[in-house]
């Protein structure tokens, strides 16, 4: 009954993952390599979250 208030965790997870996503490609423009890098190293482990929530929901 309540269950349309509850968050979904997969779309805060994607969300994270799309910002990050987006917060590297600036640095990586920006010609700051290693922020990108390190961004996209937490953008993967973001990623690795997503894929195991999705594969415990089938």
């Amino acid at each position: 009954m309540f269950s349309m208030f509850k968050s979904d965790p997969l779309k805060k997870l994607r969300k994270s993952y799309n910002a990050k996503l987006e917060e590297a490609m600036h640095a990586q423009r920006g010609g700051d390599i290693r922020t990108y890098s390190k961004i996209t190293a937490e953008a993967e482990k973001i990623k690795t979250e997503i894929d195991e929530l999705e594969a415990a929901a089938k």
